[in-house]
């Protein structure tokens, strides 16, 4: 063999074996995992799920306030309130005083026409004789007379007239008390009790149904005050579950007063942009990330080999041993070191 053949052989694998690491590191990012997702140090957080159950946003109970025979009652537990009224309560009563009412006001109508044309009369009548008697051909006895008839006709006149407008009031008030005769819910809302049946004798005041609004849902939560910064941390509609669908929600109100047995706060959070089922009792479910102690970093960054857990820094290509005190999905929990401040960069185990 040749002098320049060995060399071949002796140069060939030396070259090859100076580009080797460019070849083997021709991949992900040294400052990614091999998702292409950034490896940095965080503050450590947990996962926590807040459950509760739908109720309605308003419930309300709906009483008469008269006193009768029932003689309807237009739906049942569950059914939709529609147009027709809750329950109808007999007028009969009511109406006859009603008829008897109107056929007042019209013999007072014509007593007030009666009344007018007799004034618009000794009008005419009082302005003749004061006429005459300042040609001196009426004497100031009939000027006088004739005066008095006017203002005595127009007296009466109001007389009658005030007469009709107390009988346009009461008959006003009677027909406003009729109304009261049928009992109305707002429309859309459901019947969830119902306390009376065609023919039963109520009194005013008698609860009559519990209705209740399911068209909008709530859910009634207790939460820490952690929990409650938590909640507030997210959009002003976040991002919920409700039987496993996801749904929108904001918070409705906040009930400043504190629970000493929970030692928890009472808080309404409204469903927003959900379309199904609209009842109670639906499991609605909240994820929540909450603060803990201590930091986290993605399990890509750990190489753990003869039970020795360590990192590399992007920056400086620092090895650093960790103490794993848990983990979750893609992260792990280690103690808190100085060289590991939230936001370090980290190199993904892949990428060594």
């Amino acid at each position: 063999m040749s002098v320049k053949n060995i060399s071949d052989y002796i140069v060939v694998p030396f070259i090859f074996a100076l580009l080797l690491p460019f070849f083997l590191f021709d991949g992900p990012s040294l400052t990614e995992a091999s998702d292409g997702n950034i490896l940095l140090v965080e503050n450590a957080t947990k996962e926590i799920t807040l459950t509760g159950y739908t109720r309605s946003k308003t419930t309300m109970m709906i009483s008469s306030e008269v006193s009768g025979r029932v003689i309807s009652v237009n739906y049942d537990v569950g059914d939709f309130i529609a147009e027709k009224p809750v329950v109808e309560v007999d007028p009969t009563f009511i109406d006859f005083q009603i008829q008897s009412l109107r056929q007042s006001l019209r013999l007072l109508e014509n007593n007030l026409k009666k009344a007018d044309e007799r004034v618009k009369y000794l009008d005419k009548e009082f302005v003749r004789m004061d006429m005459l008697h300042k040609e001196d051909r009426a004497t100031e006895v009939k000027r006088d007379a004739a005066e008095q008839e006017f203002i005595q006709a127009k007296l009466a006149y109001d007389f009658v007239s005030i007469e009709k407008n107390k009988l346009e009031i009461s008959l006003n008030e009677l027909l406003e008390r009729k109304k009261r005769h049928l009992i109305f819910a707002p429309s859309g809302w459901n019947i969830v009790g119902k306390m009376v049946e065609t023919g039963e004798q109520v009194v005013q005041g008698t609860t009559l149904a519990h209705i209740s609004d399911f068209q909008n849902l709530v859910v009634p939560l207790s939460v820490s005050g952690e929990e409650l910064e938590a909640i507030h941390g997210l959009s002003s509609e976040f991002s919920a579950y409700l039987e496993q669908e996801p749904v929108k929600a904001a918070i409705r109100w906040i009930n400043p007063e504190f629970d000493e047995k929970t030692r928890k706060l009472g808080i309404e959070l409204l469903i927003t942009r959900y379309t199904g089922p609209k009842r109670g009792g639906l499991r609605f479910t909240l994820p929540l990330k909450m603060p803990v102690q201590g930091i986290q970093i993605p399990k890509a960054c750990v190489i753990d080999r003869y039970e020795n857990p360590r990192v590399t820094l992007k920056a400086t290509g620092e090895i650093i041993n960790v103490m794993v005190l848990g983990e979750t999905d893609g992260y792990l929990f280690i103690a808190e070191d100085p060289r590991l401040l939230p936001g370090t960069e980290l190199l993904g185990r892949d990428a060594r």
